[in-house]
Parts: C-alpha cells; sequence; structure tokens
C-alpha cells in the first residue's frame, strides 16, 4: 500500500471494503505482489499462453485454488473465500485470472457441484493441475440460450457408452478457454438423448487430447486466434464426430442413466431440473463480476494517484500550474467513479456472503438459491458495465500516458472488454433480472411458458417492490435513527434517497406489467414482451441500482471509526446523487422529481466531488490496491511531473 496506510480512516474504510474475507485479501496482497505474477505486455499470444500457466502452477503452491473445493474432494471447503482469494488475481493480471477460473470455477465447479462421488478423482487431479479442462457450454450458434444447444450425446446400451456429436457446423463449441491448447478433458454441455427421446441439457466429461497435447480420435480442436485483450487465455473451439464415452461420464447428481438406457431424476420438471442444474454453477457469475470491479478499482487507483501530481495550464491569478484534480470537470470524471466502486464493493461483499452461506449449508431456505441467482446476474451486469465506462474514463484521464501500454490501462480496458458478455450477456441477464422481478411473487408460476408468464404479470399490481422486498423495513430503521428529522423530501436523508430509488423500480415493474397486458390483448405472448422489452430491461436496471444502495446504506452503518464512516456517508451521497443525475429525465417526465430538484442534485454533485477532493487519495488507497500491484510507469516517472527538468 502507499506510505498514508497508517491514516486509520484508510485502515477502517478498507476493513469495511474488503468484507468478511479481509484476512484472504490482504494475504493475496503480500503473495500476489510478486513480480512472477505480474502480466506481461510485451509477450504474444502463445508465450503469454505459457506464463499463464506456469503461474498457475505457482498458486496452486499458495493453496489458493484449495478453498474452491469440499473437504472429501481434498479442499477446504471455503467458497466464500475461494471468490475473494481468486478475485485478489485480477490485480495481478486478468488473463491469470481467467484461466484460473476456467480450471478451478468452470471446470472445476461443474465437475463437483453436477458430479457423484465416481467423479471425486477427476476433483482431485484439477486441483493440482494433473488435469487440465475447459468448460464447453457456449455454441457458435447458441450462446445465451442454453437450453438450445445443438451438441448430442445419445445413448448407446449396447455397448453403456455415450455417443457425443455436432451434428451442425452451428454446433461447435466456440470460445472455450483452455480449448485452443491446454485442457485435455471437457466439460460438455449436450441434449441427453437415450430411448430415441431427448432429455434436455446434460453436463459430460469428454477427453479431448491425449498426453502429447494431440486431439483424442473424432474430436477436433482449433484456435480462436488473437483477441482483443486477455493474451494469456487459450480461447478455442471444438468439433465432435461420434465421439464415444463411459456411461459414467455423465454428471449425474441430477439425474442419472442406466446400463439399460433408463432415465431417472429426482427432479421431474424438466424445465426446473435445468435451472437447478445452472443455479449450482452460480459461484462463475459471482466471480465475473467481482473481477471486473476489481479491474476498475485498479484503473482509478492509477487515474486518481496520476490526477493529484500532474500539472497542466497556469492559475492566471498565482501563475502556477494546476494539478488535474483541482479541476471540477476532472473530480466530476472520476469521484463519482470512486462512489459507484465503493457502493459495488459492498453489494459484492454481501453478495458472496449469501453464496457462502447457501453453499456450506448454513442457509437451507429453498428460495435464497433463486434470489441469489437473481442478485448475482444484476450485480454482474452493473459491475461490468462499470468496470468499461470506469476503465475508459480514466484512460481519458490520463491523456497520452494513459495510452501507453507500459501505463496498464489500455490493457485493463481489452482484458476486461469481453466481461459484459461471458458468464452472460449483460442485456440477457437484465431481462432476467425484470422478468424474476414479474414472476418470482408465486412458486406456482416459474415454470409457465411465455404465454403463461404474460398471463400471470398481466395481473400483477400494487405496491410490488414494497410488498416483495426490505424496503419498507430499511426506511423504517433509518427513520428510527433519526433519519427522518428533517422534511421527508431533503436529499441528503438516506430514506428520501432510497425511496426515490424504490418509487423508481416500483413504477416501472408496475407500469411493464400493464403494458405487457395491454399488448398481449391484441398479440402474442412473443411480440407483448419484444415490444415491451425496452421497458422491461429499465426496470430490471432500476432494481439492481436499489439492491446495490440498500447494501451500501447496510455497509456503512458497520464502520466503527467515525471519521471513516463520515467520509463513507459522503461517498455514499455522491453515488446516490450521481445516479439520480444520470436518470433525472426519467425522474422528471414522470414527476417523482421537479425540475428545481433537478438542479439541486447537479448542484449537490458538484459540491459533494469538491467535500471530497482533500481525500482523493484516502479513497483509493482504502480501495485496497497495493502501490506494488499498480505497475503503471506513470506513477514513478519523475519527469512526467518535476518542471525542471
Amino acid at each position: 500500500m502507499s506510505t498514508t496506510t497508517e491514516n486509520p480512516v484508510i485502515t477502517h474504510l478498507r476493513g469495511a471494503l474488503d468484507g468478511p474475507w479481509g484476512a484472504v485479501r490482504e494475504e493475496a496482497r503480500a503473495l500476489l505482489a510478486d513480480e512472477k505474477f505480474a502480466g506481461d505486455p510485451t509477450l504474444d499470444h502463445k508465450a503469454a499462453r505459457a506464463r499463464v500457466l506456469e503461474q498457475m502452477r505457482e498458486i496452486t503452491k499458495l493453496g489458493i485454488a484449495d478453498r474452491n473445493f469440499r473437504r472429501e474432494n481434498g479442499g477446504t471447503g471455503e467458497p466464500g473465500a475461494a471468490v475473494v482469494g481468486l478475485e485478489m488475481l485480477a490485480y495481478a493480471d486478468l488473463s491469470l485470472w481467467v484461466k484460473s477460473g476456467v480450471q478451478w470455477g468452470l471446470f472445476g465447479g461443474a465437475v463437483e457441484n453436477l458430479g457423484t462421488e465416481r467423479h471425486r478423482e477427476y476433483v482431485r487431479r484439477l486441483i493440482t493441475l494433473d488435469l487440465l479442462g475447459c468448460f464447453a457450454m457456449t455454441e457458435t450458434g447458441h450462446g445465451s440460450d442454453v437450453q438450445s444447444l445443438e451438441t448430442t450425446a445419445t445413448y448407446d446400451p449396447a455397448t453403456q457408452e455415450f455417443v457425443v456429436h455436432s451434428p451442425t457446423p452451428s454446433a461447435r463449441k466456440d470460445y472455450i478457454g483452455g480449448a485452443a491448447e491446454h485442457a485435455s478433458m471437457a466439460a460438455v454441455f449436450a441434449q441427453l438423448i437415450t430411448g430415441g427421446e431427448s432429455r434436455g441439457v446434460h453436463c459430460f466429461l469428454v477427453p479431448i487430447r491425449d498426453s502429447d497435447g494431440n486431439d483424442l480420435p473424432g474430436v477436433t480442436t482449433s484456435d480462436d486466434g488473437l483477441k482483443g485483450g486477455l493474451p494469456g487465455v487459450d480461447n478455442g473451439r471444438i468439433v465432435f464426430d461420434q465421439v464415444r464415452i463411459p456411461r459414467e461420464n455423465l454428471l449425474n447428481r441430477y439425474a442419472d442413466v442406466a446400463p439399460d438406457g433408463a432415465y431417472t431424476s429426482e427432479i421431474e420438471n424438466p424445465s426446473r431440473r435445468f435451472f437447478t442444474t445452472l443455479g449450482t454453477l452460480v459461484r462463475g457469475r459471482i466471480s465475473v463480476g467481482g473481477a471486473a470491479a476489481a479491474g476498475a478499482r485498479v484503473a482509478l487507483s492509477i487515474a486518481v494517484k496520476y490526477a493529484v501530481q500532474r500539472k497542466q495550464f497556469s492559475d492566471p491569478d498565482t501563475g502556477e500550474e494546476v494539478v488535474l484534480m483541482d479541476y471540477r470537470a476532472h473530480q466530476r470524471r472520476l469521484f463519482p467513479l470512486i462512489a459507484k466502486s465503493y457502493a459495488l464493493a459492498f453489494a459484492q461483499n454481501d453478495l458472496v456472503r449469501r453464496m457462502h452461506l447457501i453453499q456450506t449449508g448454513q442457509d437451507l431456505d429453498a428460495s435464497s438459491q433463486r434470489a441469489l441467482e437473481k442478485r448475482a446476474a444484476g450485480l454482474k451486469v452493473a459491475q461490468t458495465r462499470h468496470a468499461t465506462r470506469a476503465i475508459q474514463e480514466c484512460r481519458e484521464a490520463c491523456g497520452g500516458a494513459g495510452y501507453l501500454t507500459e501505463n496498464r490501462l489500455v490493457t485493463l480496458k481489452a482484458d476486461t472488454d469481453v466481461f459484459t458478455t461471458f458468464e452472460g450477456d449483460n442485456v440477457v441477464l437484465t431481462q432476467l433480472v425484470a422478468k424474476e422481478l414479474l414472476t418470482a411473487y408465486a412458486d406456482e408460476v416459474r415454470d409457465l411458458d411465455a404465454l403463461g408468464w404474460v398471463r400471470f404479470v398481466a395481473t400483477t399490481a400494487g405496491d410490488v417492490v414494497r410488498k416483495r422486498s426490505g424496503v419498507r423495513q430499511l426506511i423504517q430503521t433509518l427513520r428510527d435513527r433519526g433519519d427522518d428529522a428533517v422534511d421527508e423530501g431533503d436529499l441528503s436523508r438516506r430514506s428520501t434517497q432510497l425511496a426515490l430509488f424504490a418509487d423508481r423500480e416500483d413504477y416501472l415493474v408496475r407500469t411493464a406489467a400493464h403494458r405487457l397486458r395491454a399488448r398481449a390483448q391484441e398479440t402474442g405472448p412473443f411480440e407483448a414482451f419484444n415490444n415491451a422489452q425496452d421497458h422491461i430491461l429499465t426496470a430490471g436496471t432500476a432494481h439492481i441500482d436499489r439492491l446495490i444502495l440498500e447494501t451500501f446504506i447496510e455497509g456503512i452503518a458497520d464502520i466503527e471509526d467515525p471519521d471513516a464512516r463520515t467520509l463513507a456517508e459522503t461517498v455514499c451521497d455522491l453515488f446516490v446523487f450521481s445516479t439520480l443525475e444520470e436518470n433525472a429525465d426519467w425522474y422528471i417526465m414522470h414527476r417523482f422529481m421537479s425540475v428545481e430538484r433537478a438542479k439541486a442534485v447537479r448542484r449537490g454533485v458538484n459540491e459533494l466531488v469538491d467535500r471530497l477532493r482533500p481525500d482523493a487519495l484516502t479513497l483509493v488507497d482504502a480501495m485496497g490496491v497495493p502501490d506494488s500491484m499498480l505497475r503503471a510507469a506513470l506513477l514513478s516517472d519523475a519527469s512526467v511531473y518535476d518542471r525542471s527538468r
């Protein structure tokens, strides 16, 4: 960390942002600061891939990977610590994070969570990298629509084998990390066919390479080639031509095929079985969002540390050059993004905590898993969009220096760009969140088809958000603390802020339902949904914003140091005011905010960034990216700042 880390405000803020697994983060900061874990942007993609694989072998010695897996499989059974520990790899190199996530998160997670006792040997081998794998879900023709995957796995009772096949060119597995070079086995998602009947998408373990790295019979792998970023990840394609695998290679936690071909599953409903299968893999989506947010913190740390030193233009009154951070425009560029990073850090901590309780059996509520999936989808959208915006803004804020590879920002931009796409396209995930808002009010509607869903949401009315969430309770708690000591219209009051966020969500959810009902009376369910898609996506975004604010408010309440808490409250105000400013047109259009109040919001943003200016370094140091891990040349080049040279 920087020399200012002894400041108790930084210590307490960083402790709050680090969350329940702060010790894991501190350990990772020390271990991963070693230069051997850093990325090297000068390497070509072949050398970068080799370097990342060697870095992963070093990581296995540190025990970071062990946390991902249960004790009976050779791990330590710490899912929360696993997500946090791997997230810290993003500070070092995002190629290393992605490659590690594919091996221990996606491939390893599929084997452990979808497999049974007979697959335990694979888990132990993949932890130590004795077995390198890949996660073969996405196809050239089907990405987000997993239920429509074309790859087939047809059971042959005569040999007790599954025959894995790519029946069309669009069935080719594509963009698969590890498929181009290193993986020797794939967790393949395919349509299970037995007795002439399709049973839907299931996961199978399919060997794809021999010990010499050659494709096995019937398997054809190829390289996706150069990408926009992540050069250390060997993304590739896989085509199967009647590849036979043993019956036991079906990952059979939720369904099995007997030697005679009889299909059995404890989950009778095919749709619920499918979503239960995918739900066990939610950790990957949670990890993607966390890594994206980590990338944004690195960029903001670089840009702010540059801005408090770099001078540009003279003050006409004094003749002295002004540092970038003293310009209002620069403050407006960076401080709202810092505030969003703080908000997302608290939201991620809450999400990981919920996941940990569910995956360690401490939360057995049947609705918790469904709620976790919705929250993970929404937060992944917010974090990856934030990373894209923040890193671009930081690049521009550092001028020409920001465009040099040695200053890391362009690498961060390239590496995180695809995060908005993988583990769920952001538009699709936002739609998923909104659909859950509209349908999660009754268990019996979860498996409705499109027509049934439209009919259900068309009847939804009333104060949806307040009745179905904790908004009312949190607002009351805030008021019990004295938050209603002044007029409820005061934008400085947390209860007022939260009410504005909830009002927007509630209005959008209710009016989306009414819009669907009106359209459904005139046309079919698909056209009704398609016609309202823009509205539905906006409702999903509003829901995400409200959840993030709630976790920010709750996170601040746990900060004991009064000075640190006061600073965090100011940062929270900026998050609220900047979010309201971004959506001011909506609030004015729908009469939730007057023009004068919108002007007050804009003035509030200006006042808040001005108030936070003296604490710029404190805020980024508290985000917890050690100086030793920033690795941006512009922060150590004295010639940039010293005008005497």
